[in-house]
């Protein structure tokens, strides 16, 4: 049995990026906001579909010919964490899988898993039409209610044990990652429940400060 786990879910907005969501990166660039649609969500007025065509429709109001192109040169320009090749390197030489599982955008998450080699990836997904342009709708793949959801998908599919199973996230979405997992760990917390609902929490600009909790002793550092 090597390394310390099978398998280690990372969320991507907050924890692998240092924007609140991909979502909102794109709000960003746009130089608008979806706060009207983030809090009906938040209060349980829309659902996880609608929030998504809402987002979109804002994006669209302002740029109608937006397109799958737009997008990946405005997520090539998203702010990262420090240190996530040297992270996904030393648990892959510990024997663990590591997977995205995030309620952001796949298309900035494959960015993400194509360049620092993550082994899998379950993100929510924007329809396009067969030229590239945003037809208006997005796909859940991940419920932002239960993350946990995925996270046992990934489980299934990888072999892995609740206690040979690490999750990563900074966000109350992600508690349902902790609770079938058998090590958790915070990351900047943006909560006081994520905080609680963790076994371990780390505070740092470099995601590889994780791996103190994720690997023996003697490998808790990349090379």
């Amino acid at each position: 049995m090597s390394g310390g786990f099978d398998l280690v879910c990372f969320d991507m907005d907050g924890v692998l990026t240092k924007v609140r969501s991909s979502w909102a990166w794109i709000h960003n660039v746009l130089g608008v906001d979806d706060e009207e649609a983030y809090w009906a969500y938040i209060n349980q007025e829309i659902d996880e579909k609608e929030f998504m065509r809402r987002d979109i429709a804002i994006w669209k109001g302002v740029k109608p010919d937006i397109n799958e192109r737009d997008l990946v040169r405005w997520f090539r320009t998203m702010p990262l964490t420090g240190g996530i090749q040297e992270t996904v390197a030393a648990l892959q030489e510990g024997g663990a899988k590591c997977v995205i599982v995030s309620g952001g955008i796949d298309l900035a998450a494959r960015m993400l898993a194509g360049e620092y080699g993550f082994d899998d990836v379950a993100a929510d997904h924007i329809e396009t039409d067969a030229e590239g342009y945003l037809t208006g709708e997005g796909v859940e793949v991940v419920d932002l209610k239960d993350k946990g959801k995925t996270v046992r998908m990934f489980m299934e599919r990888y072999g892995a044990s609740k206690e040979r199973t690490a999750s990563i996230g900074n966000s109350f979405t992600d508690i349902p990652m902790f609770e079938c997992s058998g090590t958790s760990v915070a990351f900047n917390p943006s909560d006081p429940y994520t905080e609680e609902a963790a076994t371990h929490v780390v505070r740092s600009e470099n995601i590889s400060d994780v791996l103190e909790h994720l690997l023996p002793e003697e490998k808790c550092r990349p090379p």
